[in-house]
């Protein structure tokens, strides 16, 4: 085993996100090496295009409120990759992450493994390591291929199938539902928080071919939460979408089987607690939201118009280039007052162009803007007009965007365990 330091294995691992490679095999490798941890607990696992963190985060709240010491894997990070693997809500250590990456390196070059795909077996094995009892696991990318699907777990959740990563999933809803699908395994319960009725046809059909491909014999367990439900009670995430992922969530803990059910009133006081920098993350004059494709930016447009803001609302913008920025612009442009467009610096390689942003902002074509527009690629002289007489700042468009700003400010460092 190699001895890395914690900025060793950054250092080792972080190169490995510029390659995006699907399969099961390498991370198969990855956890044979390690005595496959992912055997040891019992997984909840949670796909979808939106939703994802927000579920994920409620299912391992209520979870813990029931008793159970649980893990939480999720992706991407705002500040540090430590975010990402949580026990108890306590991130992975520096000392772990340099522990297991050393314990892993020689596989990960053999295999050419990806950062997804050592990261999701690093975090089984510090789940394992720590004495996880139930772990919560969500997708990183599609489903049917992404490194976690090599999981068994007691519940597959779909959140809901929005456009995003056409590149990788495909061009339409029904494409992108059939990769998320893949989840599905057999006799496990399937819960589906979509609504709509051909896309929900669409996984029911993928989701007994996935079934079958494991077990001929084997039978889809799908259950659809209700249309109209949306969870009432108390919850400590804003926005009336995150009551719909609380109804999701709760479909799923719902299907657990005992003793991992929690009860009604753990699964309220759960809820309750919840909390997830960067989704409608007010901190004074401050507004964080990661909302990153239309879907999202639908969800935040709705949770301002709800919310009694100060006004005026500058917002400072940076999308990620492969992402369907001139629709979100304009659904954001509706509740705004002044809107500066900028770069985050960690999104390199995936900035979005100033050229394209310089027409875009010349552009007859686009809808009347109701916001003052301007362009300021310095992201740090744009994070200083951002700010000159704002009621309100709200910083969106990536998680890279919102946890660049967090970083500049010194908010959201991940405490040590």
């Amino acid at each position: 085993m190699n001895t890395l330091t914690y900025q060793d294995a950054l250092s080792f691992l972080f190169p490995r996100t510029t390659t995006i490679k699907f399969g099961l095999a390498t991370t198969e490798a990855l956890l044979d090496r390690l005595g496959r941890p992912d055997r040891v607990m019992p997984i909840i696992h949670i796909g979808g295009t939106n939703g994802k963190g927000s579920v994920s985060t409620l299912i391992a709240s209520a979870l813990r409120e029931a008793g159970w010491r649980v893990g939480l894997y999720t992706s991407p990070h705002l500040i540090s990759f430590r975010e990402r693997i949580r026990v108890d809500d306590v991130p992975i250590s520096e000392g772990a992450l340099a522990m297991w990456t050393g314990e892993l390196q020689s596989t990960i070059v053999a295999q050419e493994a990806t950062f997804f795909e050592a990261s999701t077996a690093i975090a089984l094995a510090d789940f394992a390591a720590r004495g996880t009892e139930i772990a919560v696991v969500e997708v990183g990318l599609g489903g049917r291929l992404d490194s976690t699907n090599v999981v068994a777990p007691l519940v597959s959740v779909i959140t809901k199938i929005e456009m995003d990563h056409q590149k990788y999933l495909g061009n339409t809803l029904d494409a992108i539902g059939r990769e998320k699908a893949w989840i599905a395994k057999p006799g496990v319960p399937f819960i589906v928080g979509e609504t709509r009725p051909e896309i929900v046809q669409v996984l029911r059909e993928e989701g007994r071919r996935a079934v079958q491909s494991r077990d001929p014999a084997g039978r889809l367990d799908l259950r659809v939460v209700p249309a109209g439900y949306l969870w009432s009670a108390t919850l400590g995430l804003v926005g009336s979408h995150q009551r719909r992922n609380a109804a999701v969530a709760h479909g799923a803990l719902a299907a657990l089987p005992a003793p991992y059910r929690p009860t009604r009133a753990q699964i309220g006081r759960g809820f309750a607690r919840a909390f997830i920098p960067g989704r409608f993350d007010r901190r004074g004059k401050w507004l964080f939201d990661v909302a990153h494709n239309p879907d999202g930016m639908d969800a935040l447009v709705a949770a301002i118009r709800a919310s009694a803001l100060p006004g005026p609302i500058n917002a400072l913008v940076s999308i990620l280039s492969d992402k369907a920025w001139p629709e979100m612009l304009v659904k954001l442009d509706t509740v705004i007052d002044r809107g500066i467009l900028t770069m985050a610096p960690t999104a390199e390689g995936r900035r979005w162009d100033p050229g394209w942003l310089r027409r875009w902002l010349k552009s007859s074509e686009r809808p009347p803007a109701r916001a003052a527009w301007s362009l300021v690629p310095n992201f740090h002289e744009a994070l200083r007009q951002v700010q000159l007489d704002a009621g309100t700042v709200l910083v969106t468009g990536s998680f890279h965007t919102v946890g660049d700003v967090m970083l500049e400010l010194g908010l959201g460092e991940v405490p040590s365990p």
